[in-house]
């Protein structure tokens, strides 16, 4: 039995002697064995002791320095409170003996010595302090790379942050490039056109030169009597060649010509206007508004883009103008050319119906308006006067008159009797794109690309009234069938409608970013369908707000018209083609 209790006093003091502690006395390990009849570790703290007995104190490095040229109040408040959050953290940093201060043998021997003594308790204690100081050392580790990639992602951030200002910086200063490119651009093709004008008057001189030259040739051929000085021979005796025969005649056409205008009278405006016809439709008999349309046909016309539409009142056809000079009149539903227009020297912009029928006005980048006979496909007028391309044209309720708007900022109102100028309507201070009267009535509306709609007595040639309210250039405008309301379209898709009688604005559609080219109402004045610059065709419901859009154009739509009883819709395009929806 007593070697028996000496085996633990010997093993608890060779413990302690392992430990460098030594002071358990043998009274003290009977009384705590038989009190608690377990052993328990005391936790002790092991320092490393330097090795010139002196206690060094970390000093912190408070010297924070700011970037020269970067001296702001907010970053070094910011600078200052990051050290001394780092401050902070070092100071809760717990201090743990190293791995080489307790060598793995003592561990296993405090491990073996625990298992056999049956301190379970204190075994299971002993581990979880290893495994507690292990995972903190691995959390400091991961803490510590995780700071430094956050500073590493902050410098990353604040580069690009200058990178994006950089780049800002750099992207506003193409904004006024792009307005010289832009101001270029336009200016180039006043130029071309202008060039055009000046090639094709040089081609009608050399022509003209040439049959003067063949003339001439033929001249010599005659005999040509001489004349003496001092005999008087009449005029009338001498034979003509027929060179001076050919402007003989010229000369008395011209004088016949400029005579028959200066007797011809300036026609006069109506002053009884007849009452809109549109106004006594039934809103009862009237069919219900569609917007099913479906793509049932396309119609292949021209080789470059069509430019505008517009369909016969009584028969079933249409007229169709280019860029391509050409201007063709197609049956339907087949869509077979009837007829084709030949004359103007540069492309097509706009053409309109006479009231009758039976004539037709086109405008064309040449300067001019034409007037054509619809049967048989001559130019019978054409007038003169614009400075630069001719974007719109319009015939008034009488047809006496036909009205043009230009890119030169003005408008022209022609007399067709008198063939001439009666006025130039001046106001607005950019192309004037668009021109219509209004239905039975002396009263004009033009819409400009300086923002503005204008309302003008065709009488006098004064603007009346100003409508605003457009952000970008107005590409079109036109009256309802009713002529109660306006609708007109912008550069970016902004579709307006106005209140004609109290000239306010109703309502402001946005359906862009692409360009609406054109507007038009059907027979009803309830849908209006607007020529979107994407290829789109938007159907505005005026009565429920609904939009429709009809896709079937590969590119850009330039212009859109309803037939007569609405059940049938057109398109044109960029590609030279006519779609029909019905």
């Amino acid at each position: 039995m007593a070697a028996q209790a000496g085996a633990p006093d010997s093993a608890l003091r060779d413990l302690e002697e392992a430990l460098g502690l030594g002071l358990t006395a043998d009274g003290d390990v009977g009384d705590a064995v038989a009190a608690e009849g377990a052993y328990y570790l005391e936790q002790v703290t092991i320092t490393e002791a330097s090795e010139d007995d002196y206690e060094y104190e970390e000093i912190p490095d408070d010297n924070f320095s700011i970037p020269e040229g970067e001296e702001d109040l907010a970053k070094a408040i910011q600078i200052v409170q990051e050290q001394a959050t780092d401050t902070q953290i070092l100071e809760q940093k717990t201090i743990l003996p190293s791995r080489h201060a307790v060598p793995e043998v003592i561990e296993d021997f405090l491990c073996n010595f625990l298992i056999k003594m049956g301190m379970t308790r204190t075994l299971d204690c002993f581990q979880s302090e290893c495994k507690a100081r292990e995972d903190l050392l691995k959390t400091q580790k991961e803490r510590d790379f995780h700071r430094m990639h956050h500073k590493r992602i902050v410098q990353e951030k604040n580069k690009l942050i200058n990178d994006l200002k950089g780049l800002k910086l750099h992207y506003a200063s193409y904004e006024p490039t792009i307005r010289v490119l832009h101001e270029k651009h336009h200016a180039l093709l006043k130029e071309k056109m202008l060039t055009s004008l000046e090639r094709d008057r040089a081609v009608g001189q050399i022509s003209g030169l040439q049959a003067t030259l063949k003339n001439i040739d033929v001249g010599h051929n005659f005999h040509i009597p001489e004349i003496k000085v001092g005999h008087s021979i009449e005029k009338e005796n001498v034979p003509e060649g027929p060179t001076q025969k050919g402007l003989r005649k010229a000369r008395e056409q011209n004088k016949c010509k400029t005579k028959m205008k200066d007797n011809a009278k300036d026609s006069e405006f109506p002053i009884n206007i007849q009452p809109n016809p549109n106004l006594n439709l039934c809103k009862e008999n009237l069919p219900p508004a569609k917007f099913d349309y479906k793509l049932s046909n396309i119609f292949r016309l021209h080789e470059l883009p069509v430019s505008c539409i517009i369909i016969h009142p009584c028969k079933d056809i249409l007229v169709s103008c280019s860029e391509d000079r050409l201007w063709k009149v197609v049956g339907l539903p087949k869509g077979n050319v009837l007829l084709t227009g030949f004359g103007h020297t540069d492309w097509l912009s706009d053409c309109s119906l006479h009231p009758s029928d039976n004539k037709l006005a086109t405008c064309s980048g040449d300067t001019t308006v034409k007037l054509w006979d619809l049967l048989k496909g001559n130019c019978l007028l054409t007038f003169e006067g614009h400075s630069h391309a001719v974007w719109s044209c319009t015939w008034h309720s009488c047809g006496d008159f036909v009205a043009s708007a230009s890119l030169d900022t003005t408008s022209k109102i022609w007399d067709v009797n008198s063939e001439r100028c009666r006025y130039t309507l001046y106001g607005h201070t950019d192309s004037v794109n668009s021109i219509e009267f209004f239905p039975f009535s002396n009263t004009l509306l033009t819409g400009s690309a300086d923002k503005t709609l204008s309302l003008w007595d065709a009488r006098t040639g004064r603007c009346e009234h100003s409508l605003y309210g457009h952000m970008h250039s107005i590409n079109d405008a036109t009256f309802t069938p009713t002529g109660h309301m306006i609708a007109s379209c912008d550069a970016c898709g902004v579709i307006k409608l106005w209140d004609f009688r109290k000239l306010l604005p109703i309502v402001s559609i946005d359906v862009g970013p692409s360009a609406g080219n054109e507007v038009n109402f059907d027979s009803s004045g309830r849908v209006l369908a607007q020529a979107s610059g994407n290829g789109v065709i938007h159907l505005l419901d005026l009565k429920s707000g609904q939009i429709h859009k009809l896709m079937g154009h590969e590119s850009e739509a330039h212009t859109v018209v309803f037939s007569q009883d609405g059940r049938s819709l057109f398109s044109g395009g960029s590609d030279g083609t006519i779609r029909m929806w019905s």
